[in-house]
């Protein structure tokens, strides 16, 4: 069976600078530090068999990475592109579920004290930002941005202008 040759890895010094930061840096991704590494010997003439067994990566995956640095440069140790279901919500969509959230449901004419998960979207389709949107995917929009309208408390900020004539009578007892 023959041999493949190691692909010639010749970073510049601007590339040795970025890959020795990724290698390195603390707050890279393994992934990314991994593959800079891999590069790295690389650049140092090793052969691939030699930095699979230094680094503890397969060979295949040594020769993969190096490959993708030789043809694309840094960019070659980015993830591709993966294929998947095509997103059923636009960002402006969610953007829009989120601020209905975070206004009070009395204000939207929803006789409610604080929303549920299950009612923002409802009124997402009621409102036609979308035909039907499920509870689990308003809860994680909301979740990625930390919002829980259900622990918003709207009774503490009044906002009817004759509250104080409706609740003196029931106060001054």
């Amino acid at each position: 069976m023959p041999v493949c040759t190691a692909c010639p890895i010749a970073p510049s010094a601007a590339e040795r600078v970025r890959l020795k930061k990724m290698a390195y840096g603390h707050k890279t991704e393994h992934r990314l530090r991994v593959r800079a590494r891999v590069v790295l010997h690389a650049a140092r003439g090793r052969s691939n068999a030699r930095i699979a067994r230094e680094t503890g990566l397969h060979l295949d995956t040594v020769r993969r990475w190096r490959g993708r640095f030789a043809q694309a440069g840094l960019s070659g140790l980015k993830d591709r592109q993966r294929c998947g279901r095509p997103a059923s919500f636009t960002p402006l969509q969610a953007a829009e579920v989120e601020a209905l959230a975070c206004w009070l449901p009395a204000e939207s004419g929803v006789p409610l004290s604080r929303w549920s998960c299950s009612e923002p979207a409802r009124e997402a389709a009621r409102r036609g930002i979308a035909p039907f949107m499920s509870a689990s995917t308003v809860r994680r929009w909301l979740a990625q941005d930390a919002l829980k309208p259900w622990q918003h408390r709207s009774w503490i900020f009044i906002t009817d202008p004759g509250f104080r004539l409706k609740a003196a009578r029931v106060l001054d007892l």
